[in-house]
């Protein structure tokens, strides 16, 4: 019997974030609640994008109980060190807590972004760090408190429907994808 994975959303929102400036230098925490509130406040956090042996990315669709941006698709994970973590070791956390898997990761460029969620009413700002890894052939064992779906897709085919169906997707997964393939394995 597969054991059922706890429901931590709830758990999540109170964690805390690290809160930086415009250069990612860090200025104070908060939780992940009040960060994400409108207007939003620009904290750390992360985007792992992993590639199988074929080019091909793994996306996950957003569980329907996320807070911020449910069932839209996204990278492989995402989340938020907490304050003073290696942005490394918590994406190496995240990635085996969503989707079981262990991977070596490489962070491969940063960004800022700010998008409203019209659905949920939460804000994401943040200065994201981005990761990217390869995996051989065991497949992803994800929990589905945190992910509705999944599939292995070539980037083309993804930003071919981003272009056609952007509300699908969430909109860090563009600069993500850009970044993550200029430097990819």
């Amino acid at each position: 019997m597969t054991p059922t994975p706890a429901d931590t959303s709830t758990d999540r929102e109170t964690m805390l974030v690290e809160l930086v400036d415009d250069t990612g230098v860090a200025t104070g925490a908060c939780s992940v609640d009040e960060a994400h509130r409108p207007p939003g406040i620009l904290h750390r956090a992360f985007s792992v994008l992993l590639f199988d042996r074929r080019g091909n990315v793994l996306l996950q669709q957003r569980a329907a109980v996320k807070t911020r941006f449910p069932l839209q698709w996204a990278n492989t994970c995402c989340g938020h060190p907490t304050p003073g973590q290696a942005v490394t070791e918590a994406a190496a956390i995240r990635l085996r807590e969503e989707f079981g898997m262990t991977a070596e990761l490489s962070e491969v460029g940063v960004f800022t972004y700010r998008a409203g969620d019209e659905s949920t009413g939460r804000v994401e700002y943040e200065y994201d760090h981005v990761l990217i890894g390869s995996v051989g052939s065991l497949p992803p064992r994800p929990d589905p408190t945190e992910i509705a779906c999944w599939a292995w897709i070539p980037p083309q085919a993804v930003r071919v429907d981003m272009t056609a169906n952007p509300g699908k997707y969430t909109p860090w997964l563009p600069q993500v994808l850009d970044i993550a393939e200029a430097h990819r394995p």
